[in-house]
C-alpha cells in the first residue's frame, strides 16, 4: 500500500483573476508563495518518502517553496491539469459550465477528463510498483485528484469533475488496487 496525500498547488496569478490556465505554464501570486510556507510548515513534523508534482510551475513551485531540499522532489507531466485546448485562459466560470461536457470528448484541441485520467492511472501503477510501503505527497491540480479520487476511490469520473470543488489542507489516499 501506498499512502499519498494530496495537495492541490497553491494560488497562481491566474487564479487570482479567475482564469482556468490547464497546460499554460502560469507562476504562482504572492499569496500562493505564502500558501506554500504554509504548506511546509503543516507537514514540518512529517515524513515522505518522495514529494511529486507536475511539470507546470505552479505545482513544481508550491513543492519547492514548501519543502525546499529536505525531500527528492518529482515532476511528472503526468501529473498536469487537463489541457484545455481552446478553453486555455479563458474565464473560469466557462470553463466550469463546460467540464461535465468534456468527460469523454476532448475539450477542442485540447484533451478529455478520459484522458486526464489515463494518465493519472499509468502514474498510479507506477507508484504502486515503485513506493510500495511508502508516504508521498502529490502537488497537482483538479485533474490529478480526479483521477484519485476514480482510480483509488472507485468514483466516477463523471462524479469527480462535476461534484463542487472546494479547497482544503491535504486529503488522503491508500493506494492498493486500482477501480476499473
Amino acid at each position: 500500500m501506498v499512502n499519498i496525500v494530496f495537495e492541490a498547488h497553491s494560488t497562481s496569478i491566474d487564479n487570482e483573476t479567475h482564469l482556468s490556465s490547464g497546460h499554460y505554464d502560469v507562476a504562482l501570486s504572492m499569496l500562493g508563495q505564502q500558501q506554500s510556507r504554509d504548506l511546509g510548515q503543516r507537514y514540518k513534523e512529517d515524513h515522505f518518502d518522495a514529494i511529486f508534482c507536475s511539470d507546470l510551475k505552479r505545482s513544481y513551485r508550491t513543492a519547492e517553496i514548501a519543502f525546499g531540499s529536505l525531500y527528492q522532489i518529482i515532476r511528472d507531466p503526468r501529473l498536469r491539469e487537463c489541457d484545455y485546448g481552446d478553453f486555455t485562459r479563458k474565464p473560469s466560470s466557462i470553463v466550469e459550465h463546460e467540464r461535465a461536457n468534456r468527460i469523454s470528448e476532448p475539450f477542442p484541441n485540447g484533451e478529455s477528463y478520459e484522458q486526464t485520467s489515463e494518465r493519472m492511472k499509468n502514474f498510479l501503477e507506477e507508484l504502486k510498483e515503485g513506493y510500495d510501503d511508502k508516504r508521498v505527497i502529490i502537488i497537482g491540480h483538479r485533474a490529478t485528484q480526479y483521477g484519485l479520487e476514480h482510480w483509488i476511490n472507485g468514483v466516477s469520473l463523471k462524479e469527480a469533475v462535476t461534484a463542487p470543488w472546494k479547497w482544503q489542507p491535504g486529503w488522503t489516499y491508500e493506494l492498493t488496487d486500482l477501480h476499473e
